[in-house]
């Protein structure tokens, strides 16, 4: 019987499965091929045409069925023939144009340190979860932190995250990754006569302001040297927090300070104690008698806290004469960041409820705050249990 002419063109998703036998180091090894067409090139006009491949006839089937599926309901994506390495390094060029400063500064680092030597040759096409998940383990065993490894996961997850959007991966292959546990660290604020010693012994001092500032609002260090006099407003007694001073570096690899937003663009609107208004009021007397004695050389930055030219503060500089100070009064672990706490525990103890103490702080959710300062309202839960205590046994005799 004469065999039909085959068609000028087969449709695609069209596929044929065969067995394949191939020689290596004198052995014979057999393993099953499927080839598919995908559509046709739009510069030669040829028929695309891709392989898969599987130790069974079984699985093979299974794939192409999958395969022919997509194509004919229109789904399907073509594997990525990038590497690793080289999606990089077009997701950093094209994709972060937007990313503040430091953010990509902390981006490229971990690109640099840890994914590219890494993961750099792989293509991305043969990228898997396991792949993923051994590096991730390599890096703990390697001795870096949890949370070291949550941020390097956070920039390839995002990185992915782009290509399945572009269409270069189908699915984020890190998604299914398990991180190492980070231990919460407990937050350790200073306590009440801590903070009395503290402000005696900053008083006087080229800072004490700005520490007040500080200690009595929450801020963080960023923010309140990026507090700038436009955002204060003495009539309503409000502040308007929406910027921070950031250092990254440029182009060139100098590191430059500069003004950026917060992060998620999460501004926040506080009414702080008259006293903080206080404060500010001084700063700004202040302010306009550097202005004066520098005359010409004044720099109008428009900042509440800077030097006697109107430049801006350096945060290594107010974070080291912070240290100084409170080595000076038994406290040497404390942070700048510490701070902030003090206000939260203060503001949690003086009776304000969780979501105005969140809303001061800028956190995302109250929820948040309750897991940073749960230990606060557990003291207190403790304390309303002891003041019950006390008026039960003073109506039961």
């Amino acid at each position: 019987m004469p065999r039909g002419k085959k068609s000028g063109r087969a449709a695609s998703g069209d596929g044929s499965i065969r067995k394949k036998i191939v020689k290596k180091n004198g052995k014979e090894y057999t393993y099953w091929e499927a080839r598919y067409t995908c559509g046709f090139d739009p510069k030669t006009g040829k028929q695309k045409q891709h392989s898969i491949s599987g130790k069974t006839q079984a699985e093979v089937a299974q794939k192409l069925r999958e395969i022919t599926a997509e194509i004919g309901q229109g789904t399907f994506k073509e594997a990525c023939k990038l590497t690793m390495g080289e999606w990089l390094d077009i997701w950093n060029k094209d994709y972060l144009v937007n990313v503040k400063p430091r953010t990509l500064e902390s981006y490229r680092c971990q690109i640099k340190n840890h994914i590219q030597p890494e993961l750099g040759a792989v293509k991305m096409e043969s990228l898997n979860a396991p792949t993923i998940q051994h590096f991730y383990n390599s890096l703990s065993k390697k001795g870096l932190a949890p949370k070291t490894v949550k941020i390097i996961h956070g920039v390839l997850h995002e990185a992915l995250r782009q290509a399945v959007a572009v269409g270069y991966l189908r699915v984020n292959p890190s998604d299914s990754c398990t991180l190492p546990r980070i231990v919460k660290k407990q937050v350790k604020p200073l306590d009440d006569d801590a903070i009395r010693e503290f402000l005696k012994e900053i008083h006087g001092h080229r800072f004490e302001l700005l520490y007040l500032v500080t200690l009595f609002t929450g801020l963080r260090e960023g923010e309140v040297l990026g507090l700038a006099w436009d955002r204060v407003d003495f009539d309503k007694g409000t502040l308007l927090i929406d910027q921070q001073l950031q250092q990254a570096k440029d182009e060139s690899g100098k590191r430059q300070y500069g003004l950026v937003s917060l992060k998620n663009d999460r501004w926040r609107r506080i009414t702080p104690a008259d006293f903080v208004m206080g404060l500010l009021r001084r700063q700004r007397s202040r302010q306009a008698e550097w202005r004066l004695r520098a005359g010409p050389a004044w720099e109008d930055s428009g900042l509440v806290f800077t030097n006697e030219l109107g430049e801006h503060l350096s945060p290594y500089t107010v974070y080291k004469n912070y240290k100084r100070l409170v080595a000076s009064i038994g406290c040497p672990e404390a942070r700048f960041h510490d701070l902030r706490h003090s206000y939260a525990v203060a503001a949690i103890k003086s009776g304000d409820d969780i979501k105005t103490v969140q809303g001061n702080l800028g956190h995302a959710t109250a929820a948040f705050t309750l897991d940073v300062y749960g230990h606060v309202t557990d003291q207190m839960k403790r304390d309303s249990a002891e003041r019950m205590q006390k008026f039960i046994e003073s109506v039961s005799g």
